[in-house]
């Protein structure tokens, strides 16, 4: 499933450097719409699948573990939950706004791939993903009320933090009380990554069982 994800991932960068180099950016946001209203049913498969700056992400986080750059506390200036919702705004503004007022379509999107990069050098994924990420922000609502979403059969988990370590979303955490492990849809990018590590199959793609934080 890994070596699949990366194939269709990459497959998606290209069709993304293609757009850029067309100067059609903005037919990227028909494709993020397009996986925006598929993650009411499906969860947030776009950001597992689809996603241009997850591809370049994995790289990047490769790197820094063989440099040993990355750093296990965020910046506290990420820390408001208003930063994404903010650069989202700004994002928009620069892509219409650019090509309205400049005549020039700005390639706001080709930079935030960018910064996904250079983050990732410095900081775990969830950094970017969860406190950065305008698209994320948005998908996370949506994941939030996905009808469909990993999950874990409580019954079979024994708590042994693997799929946590492979999730780079902390979509999935072992709960101190009762030892098992649990699912946030709004978090989740469906990539399979903890279904792949766990060694008791005790995660599988179905309904979702909703997490409200």
């Amino acid at each position: 499933m890994k070596t699949l994800r990366m194939i269709i991932q990459y497959l998606f960068l290209a069709a993304f450097a293609f757009l850029v180099s067309q100067g059609k950016m903005t037919l990227w946001l028909g494709v993020f719409a397009v996986g925006l209203v598929l993650s009411f049913v499906f969860g947030r498969g776009y950001c597992g699948y689809v996603c241009p700056m997850n591809a370049v992400m994995r790289p990047a986080q490769w790197i820094s573990k063989k440099l040993g750059l990355q750093r296990t506390q965020a910046p506290k200036w990420l820390g408001s939950k208003i930063f994404p919702w903010a650069f989202i705004i700004l994002t928009l503004g620069l892509m219409l706004g650019g090509k309205r007022v400049l005549h020039v379509q700005l390639p706001v999107l080709a930079v935030l791939l960018g910064i996904a990069f250079v983050m990732t050098l410095f900081y775990k994924p969830e950094i970017f993903h969860n406190r950065v990420c305008p698209f994320g922000a948005v998908l996370s609502l949506t994941g939030r009320y996905a009808f469909n979403s990993e999950g874990v059969d409580a019954d079979a988990c024994i708590g042994c933090k693997l799929c946590e370590k492979a999730c780079t979303t902390q979509a999935i955490q072992v709960e101190p009380g009762t030892k098992k492990a649990i699912v946030t849809p709004a978090l989740c990018h469906q990539c399979r990554a903890c279904e792949d590590v766990c060694p008791k199959d005790a995660i599988h793609y179905g309904r979702a069982v909703k997490v409200y934080s």
